[in-house]
C-alpha cells in the first residue's frame, strides 16, 4: 500500500509572487545557454578542422578544455557563491561566458580556441550552481520549489534538444563562430534583468576563506575528471591509474580537512542523510544512462540511417519533449507519494526504452519510441532527486548543494561516453569483418570508429564500399544491443538505490537563523 507524504512547506512557509516567476525565466536563460553549448559544438567540429587545422590532440582538447575545467570549479564556485553572494556570481559569470565566447568565435588557432573553451568553463562553473541554489533561495515553498525545478530540468532538456537544430541550421548559413556568438543575445538580457528581478543571497556565516580547501578540491577533481576522458578516448592505459589514485589522494586530504574545519568550505555531513546521497547517485547514473543512450543513437541516425545532424535533431524531439513532460508532470505526483516509490517506477519506462533497442535498431520509430520512454523516466527521476537535494540541504548551503548535484552531472556525461562509448566502441572492433578486397588504410580506419568506416568506403568502387558500410553497420548495432543492456542494468542500479535510500522528502530546516 502507498503511503502518502503530507506537504511540509505549504503552511508554514509562503508562496511568492508573480515577481518570483519572472526571476524564474531570467534564470532559465543561461540555463539553456550551457545545455546548448554542450550539444552544439560537435556538429561545428568538422568546419573548426577544415578552418583551424587542429591536431588530433587539440581537436580533442577543444572538447574537453571546457568540460574538464567545468567539472573541476563548479564545487569551489558553488562555495564561493555562498559566500560572495549567489546572484553575483551569475552576474560575473554571465558577464565572462559572453566575452570569452566571442573570444571563441574569432580564434584564429586551435590553441587560442582551446584556452577560450577553457574560460568558457570557468565562467560556466559560476553560472549553473549559481541558477539552482538561487531558486532554493527564492522558493522557500516546497511545493513552488518542485515546479520551479521542474522547470529547471526542462529548461535543460530543451536546450540539449535545441542543441543539434540550431547547430545544424547556425551551420548551414553562418561560420563555425556562429554557435560560439549564439550566448551574447541569450545574456544581454540575463544581465539586465538579474538585478532587477533576482534577489541576492548568500551564507550569513561563510567562516573563513580556506585557499588550501580550494586547492585540494580542484586536485581532486582534474585529475579524475581527466582520467575519465582519457579512459573515454584511449582505453585503459598506464597513466589512468594513476590520475585515479591522485584524485582520490587529494578527495582523502580534501575531506579530512573538511571534518576539521569550524565552518568547512563542503559540509560533509550531507553525504551522511541518505537521501542527499541517494539522490545524487540517482542523477549520476541517469545522466549516465542518457547520454550514452544519446552516443550511440547519434551516430546510428547520421550514419547509417543516413539523417543529416538537423534531421537526426528532430528525430531525438519526442524524446526530449518526452523528458519535460514528465519532469511537469511528476510534480503533483511527487506531493502525493514518495520518492522512494515514484523514482523506481520512473526509472522502469527508462529500462523499457533500453530493452527496446536492445530488441532492434533496424526501425527508426522503435527508436524513438524507445527514447521517448527513456526520456519519460529520467525527465521524472532527474526533477524528483534535484529538488531532494535542495531540500535536504540547509538554505545557506544552497551553493554547495547544486554544485554537487551539478558535478554529478558533468561526471555522469562523462561516464556515459567513457563507460557506454567505450563498450560500444570495443564490441563494435570485435564484431566488425572487414570484406575481402579493401585496401589496408581503409580497414584500419574502418576499426577505428563507425564514422571511419563509413568515410573509408566513400573510397572505394561501389560494391565494396555497400559491402564494408554493411559489415560496419552490423558490427556496430551488434554492439548497441550489448551496450544497451549495460545500460539498462545501470538505470536498475539508480532504481535501487532510489528505493533503499530516498526513504524521506521532508526539507531539511536551516542549520542556522539569518542574521
Amino acid at each position: 500500500m502507498l503511503t502518502m507524504t503530507q506537504p511540509t512547506s505549504t503552511v508554514t512557509t509562503p508562496r511568492v509572487s508573480w515577481r518570483g516567476w519572472l526571476a524564474l525565466a531570467v534564470l532559465m536563460l543561461p540555463v539553456i545557454l550551457v545545455s546548448v553549448d554542450n550539444t552544439v559544438l560537435s556538429f561545428a567540429l568538422p568546419a573548426i578542422s577544415s578552418d583551424l587545422a587542429p591536431t588530433s590532440i587539440e581537436q580533442l582538447w577543444i572538447v574537453d578544455s571546457y568540460a574538464l575545467v567545468l567539472a573541476a570549479l563548479l564545487v569551489t564556485m558553488g562555495t564561493l557563491g555562498d559566500r560572495f553572494g549567489r546572484r553575483r556570481m551569475l552576474l560575473i559569470g554571465a558577464t565572462g561566458f559572453g566575452i570569452v565566447s566571442v573570444l571563441a568565435a574569432f580564434a584564429p588557432t586551435a590553441v587560442l580556441l582551446i584556452a577560450a573553451r577553457a574560460g568558457m568553463g570557468v565562467f560556466g562553473a559560476m553560472l549553473m550552481p549559481s541558477t539552482l541554489s538561487l531558486l532554493r533561495t527564492i522558493f522557500a515553498n516546497r511545493d513552488q520549489r518542485r515546479i520551479a525545478i521542474a522547470i529547471w530540468a526542462a529548461g535543460f532538456s530543451a536546450g540539449s534538444a535545441l542543441g543539434p537544430i540550431v547547430g545544424g541550421f547556425l551551420l548551414e548559413h553562418f561560420a563555425w563562430g556562429s554557435v560560439f556568438l549564439l550566448s551574447v543575445p541569450v545574456l544581454i538580457p540575463l544581465l539586465v534583468l538579474a538585478p532587477i528581478l533576482v534577489p541576492e543571497s548568500r551564507d550569513p556565516h561563510p567562516g573563513r576563506f580556506d585557499v588550501l580547501s580550494i586547492l585540494l578540491s580542484l586536485g581532486t577533481m582534474i585529475p579524475i575528471v581527466y582520467g575519465i576522458k582519457e579512459l573515454a578516448v584511449e582505453g585503459l592505459v598506464p597513466t589512468i591509474p594513476v590520475l585515479f589514485a591522485v584524485g582520490v589522494g587529494f578527495g582523502w586530504l580534501f575531506v579530512r580537512r573538511q571534518r576539521r574545519l569550524p565552518t568547512p568550505m563542503l559540509d560533509m555531513t550531507l553525504f551522511r542523510r541518505g537521501t542527499f546521497s541517494g539522490a545524487i547517485v540517482v542523477n549520476l547514473l541517469s545522466v549516465v544512462g542518457l547520454v550514452g543512450f544519446l552516443y550511440f543513437v547519434a551516430q546510428h541516425l547520421q550514419l547509417i540511417v543516413g539523417l543529416s545532424p538537423m534531421e537526426a535533431g528532430f528525430a531525438l524531439v519526442p524524446g526530449l519533449l518526452a523528458m519535460i513532460a514528465s519532469g511537469l508532470l511528476i510534480v503533483p505526483v511527487a506531493k502525493r507519494y514518495p520518492p522512494r516509490i515514484i523514482v523506481p517506477v520512473a526509472m522502469a519506462f527508462s529500462v523499457l526504452g533500453y530493452a527496446l533497442v536492445a530488441v532492434s535498431t533496424s526501425d527508426l520509430g522503435l527508436l524513438i519510441v524507445a527514447f521517448a520512454a527513456l526520456g519519460l523516466g529520467i525527465g521524472a527521476a532527474e526533477t524528483v532527486s534535484n529538488e531532494l537535494i535542495l531540500a535536504s540541504a540547509p538554505a545557506e548551503k544552497a551553493g554547495a548543494a547544486s554544485a554537487v548535484s551539478e558535478t554529478a552531472y558533468e561526471l555522469g556525461a562523462v561516464l556515459g561516453t567513457a563507460i557506454l562509448g567505450g563498450i560500444l566502441t570495443a564490441a563494435y572492433r570485435a564484431q566488425l569483418v572487414i570484406p575481402a578486397g579493401v585496401p589496408e588504410g581503409a580497414a584500419d580506419a574502418s576499426r577505428e570508429t563507425l564514422a571511419g568506416a563509413m568515410a573509408a568506403a566513400d573510397g572505394l568502387d561501389p560494391a565494396l564500399a555497400s559491402a564494408l558500410r554493411d559489415a560496419a553497420a552490423h558490427a556496430f548495432d551488434s554492439g548497441v544491443a550489448l551496450t544497451a543492456m549495460i545500460g539498462a542494468a545501470l538505470i536498475v542500479v539508480a532504481a535501487v538505490v532510489a528505493a533503499t535510500t530516498l526513504k524521506g522528502s521532508k526539507a531539511v530546516p536551516s542549520s542556522r537563523r539569518p542574521a
